[in-house]
């Protein structure tokens, strides 16, 4: 059958990749048997680079070589500096489709090229064309770019007969958005879409960390937040907190050795109600109310036309925020699908229908209408953006719109192209600019300038416009600044694999120190809540073991470590398992 193509969606938090086998969209687990993959990125100070969990355990202490969230950056200028060289939004990017990538190959066991990645609805053209940049650095041949609700549908449309529309709920780790889908005849259409790229797990999580806190300053007096050590424990157990929370009345939150206060140890141990967490988090909840009615609205439906609710991302999985989209739709939401796992899973059914295999046969040849985001203008005279292309226009789109010049004799105009939904131009963002030159030269309003937009279905934009009467014509496809030179992609493709053959004895040495890290602080938990009840000398032998182990992982320093090096580790957690199997046992 030849190579198989991928799935991936890439997200602000997380990632997530799945391929189609035996007539299923299965997920891929990574290295370290994740089913998703954070979207962070880290460089340490002796110059590895981290990708997933391994970046995110260590973003607090490392924090300003540490990249989260790139996806908010795609499509822009921002730039990250790292011993003089400066990262583009695509290149850290790329370095998570890559890690992605590996872990498909090494779980397929074959070279993996092909993927179709999603996006945002609402990204932009110069955001899509940044992310298949991205995966063209990471030595992926970007088949589609789709967008993340039609991939949604696609997970679920699979098993549903009847045309209908229906809204997609995401609130994933750092985005919200809500997009109004149709489903009809072998025809999923996109026709409205709003929301807030600010809103997202993170934010729940953050709630809980200022109310931990506060809570330790209230108790023990103690400030958490200048103890970055501290700070990244309590954010873990925040984390933990809230995912406890989707399923129980209350979580315990105990952090034994958080930080010291005049020399002594502070332990906090405190209970989050589900009750104090809605109270903390729901004007967050009450946020996505905006965004659903806007969407409603663009689609021109009432909450009553729907035939289902999706919700996709894992935020969704928290009780409060499923009672407001029942509130708001009138409805149940549909749950019987993964929230974290369907776009991907969605990627890849659409990635297979695109190689033309026939291991779907439910699906045949779904044909994907996705729409532009927002509507697309050119300034005319007076400042004004007269708009060709509506937003919510399904694609792919061909539109031509003829204008004249404004000034006799005018040899040359310039075609600035905008997008958004302002009426004046300088209110709306700049996507592109070009200018066409040999206009006939003839009194204002005589010549005929065509103008066309031409959208394929990947969402990639090309603007051309031509004098009728010279033939003359000129058009870019975006040429934003933002947009990355043939070169400068390809000098990232040659960093990134340069960097892919990282040796292996490095991870093995970050895991067993992240390892031994764990075990030392379970056993000074359990040391802590039953060590009154051991004796004298298995109490030393016990507090022997941890201090030999913490010696050892300090002096850890994975690109230094020898095999010999591991062994050690691994027999000094051995010995310490052992001495504190008492503990456990009592």
């Amino acid at each position: 059958m030849g190579n198989k193509t991928i799935g991936i969606d890439l997200g602000t938090t997380n990632s997530c990749v799945s391929v189609v086998e035996g007539g299923h969209a299965v997920i891929i687990p990574n290295d370290k048997g994740e089913r998703t993959t954070p979207s962070v990125v880290a460089f340490t100070a002796d110059g590895q680079r981290l990708v997933g969990s391994a970046a995110a355990h260590q973003a607090t202490v490392n924090a300003k070589r540490t990249v989260s969230s790139v996806k908010r950056q795609m499509g822009t200028d921002w730039r990250m500096n790292i011993d003089g060289k400066n990262w583009t939004p695509q290149e850290i990017s790329a370095m998570i489709l890559r890690k992605l990538r590996t872990d498909a190959e090494n779980y397929l066991g074959e070279p993996v090229s092909d993927a179709v990645i999603t996006v945002p609805a609402y990204f932009n053209d110069i955001q899509r064309q940044a992310t298949k940049d991205a995966g063209k650095i990471a030595g992926l041949n970007v088949k589609r770019i789709i967008n993340e609700p039609t991939s949604a549908a696609l997970a679920y449309g699979l098993n549903t007969g009847a045309a209908q529309k229906i809204m997609v709920y995401d609130l994933g780790g750092g985005t919200f958005d809500v997009s109004i889908i149709e489903i009809g005849e072998s025809v999923i259409e996109v026709l409205a879409t709003s929301g807030d790229n600010h809103l997202g797990g993170d934010d729940f999580d953050e709630r809980i960390v200022n109310w931990i806190a506060e809570e330790a300053r209230r108790t023990q007096r103690v400030e958490l937040k200048n103890d970055l050590v501290a700070l990244a424990r309590v954010k873990e157990a925040a984390e933990q907190a809230k995912k406890e929370l989707s399923a129980a009345e209350t979580a315990q939150i105990t952090l034994p050795y958080i930080t010291q206060q005049n020399g002594q140890p502070v332990h906090l141990d405190m209970t989050l109600t589900r009750a104090k967490f809605n109270e903390l988090t729901r004007d967050l909840v009450e946020r996505t109310a905006g965004p659903v009615q806007n969407a409603l609205n663009d689609a021109g439906i009432a909450a009553s036309e729907l035939g289902k609710v999706l919700l996709v991302g894992g935020s969704t999985r928290i009780p409060a925020v499923q009672q407001k989209v029942r509130q708001l739709t009138g409805m149940e939401p549909n749950k019987n699908i993964n929230p974290d796992e369907c776009v991907a899973q969605g990627a890849a059914i659409q990635g297979d229908t695109l190689s033309g295999s026939k291991a779907l046969s439910v699906n045949k040849g779904i044909l994907l209408l996705d729409v532009t985001p927002l509507s697309l203008s050119i300034e005319t005279v007076g400042g004004v953006a007269t708009r060709l292309v509506e937003r919510n226009s399904t694609l792919p789109i061909h539109y031509s719109q003829i204008f004249t010049t404004a000034a006799p004799f005018q040899s040359s105009v310039e075609i600035h192209v905008l997008q958004g939904e302002r009426p004046m131009a300088a209110d709306n963002k700049t996507i592109g600019k070009f200018k066409l030159k040999g206009i006939k030269r003839a009194p204002a309003g005589v010549p005929q300038i065509e103008v066309t937009f031409d959208i394929d279905t990947n969402g990639i934009l090309r603007v051309s416009a031509r004098d009728r009467d010279t033939g003359k014509e000129q058009g870019i496809t975006i040429t934003a600044n933002e947009k990355m030179s043939d070169a400068e992609i390809d000098a990232a493709i040659r960093d990134a694999e340069q960097y892919a053959s990282q040796d292996q004895a490095r991870r093995e040495a970050l895991d067993i120190g992240h390892e031994a890290q764990q075990l030392i602080n379970e056993v000074e938990k359990a040391l802590d809540q039953q060590g009154k009840q051991l004796d004298k000398a298995d109490k030393k032998q016990i507090k022997d073991h941890i201090s030999a182990l913490r010696k050892l992982v300090y002096k850890n320093q994975p690109d230094k470590t020898q095999s010999g090096d591991i062994a050690a580790i691994r027999d000094a957690m051995e010995k310490l398992k052992q001495s504190s199997g008492k503990l456990t046992q009592m």
